[in-house]
C-alpha cells in the first residue's frame, strides 16, 4: 500500500512518514478512501482525483500568497498527530476527514485542542445522503462547513481560511 501524501513547499509531494515539516499558513488534510477519488463512486464524489484537488490548492494558495501542506491518511491516529502538531506550527486546518467526520469524537477533541481556525469540507451534500451522514463531529470544532460543491469546496475554504487570517492580522 502506498505511504500517505503530503505536499512539499517546493511543490510535488513528499512520504508523510518523513520528518515533519516546519508548518506554514494552512494544513489541508483529507481522510480515509479519499485517496481513491476518480475512481470511487464518481457519480457522487466526482472525477477529480486527490491529485487533480491538490494541484488546485496550491494554486489558489500561491495566488494568495500562502504556503499549504497537503496530507491524505486512511488511519485516524496518523491524522490525529497531524492535528496535534499543527498547533503552533500552522495558522490554520482545512479537514474533509471522510468517514471519520461522522464517528471520531478523539478526531474532534485534537481540532479543538489546537484553537486554530478549522474549515470542514465534504465533497458531497451529506445532508442529502443516508441519515448517519448527516452528523459530524468535526463541525462541533469547525469554524466553517463547506458541503456539495464538488473538489471546489478545497480551494473555497482556502479562500474563506485566507480571508479570516487576513482579518485576524
Amino acid at each position: 500500500m502506498p505511504a500517505p501524501q503530503r505536499s512539499n513547499p517546493a511543490g510535488g509531494s513528499a512520504n508523510a512518514a518523513a520528518a515533519p515539516q516546519r508548518g506554514g499558513d494552512v494544513l489541508i488534510l483529507s481522510g480515509p478512501n479519499l485517496n481513491l477519488l476518480g475512481v470511487r463512486e464518481p457519480k457522487v464524489y466526482g472525477k477529480a482525483t486527490l491529485a487533480d484537488i491538490e494541484l488546485d490548492c496550491l494554486a489558489v494558495a500561491k495566488e494568495l500568497k500562502l504556503a499549504v501542506d497537503f496530507r491524505q491518511s486512511n488511519h485516524e491516529g496518523e491524522l490525529i498527530d497531524w492535528v496535534q502538531q499543527a498547533r503552533g506550527a500552522f495558522r490554520a486546518i482545512i479537514i474533509n476527514a471522510g468517514g471519520y467526520t461522522h464517528t471520531s469524537v478523539a478526531l474532534m477533541d485534537a481540532l479543538l485542542v489546537t484553537e486554530l481556525p478549522v474549515y470542514e469540507v465534504h465533497l458531497s451534500n451529506i445532508f442529502r445522503r443516508e441519515s448517519f451522514r448527516h452528523h459530524s463531529y468535526i463541525s462541533l470544532a469547525a469554524t466553517g462547513v463547506i458541503c456539495g460543491l464538488g473538489a471546489a469546496g478545497y480551494t473555497l475554504a482556502l479562500r474563506a481560511a485566507a480571508h479570516a487570517l487576513q482579518t485576524k492580522a
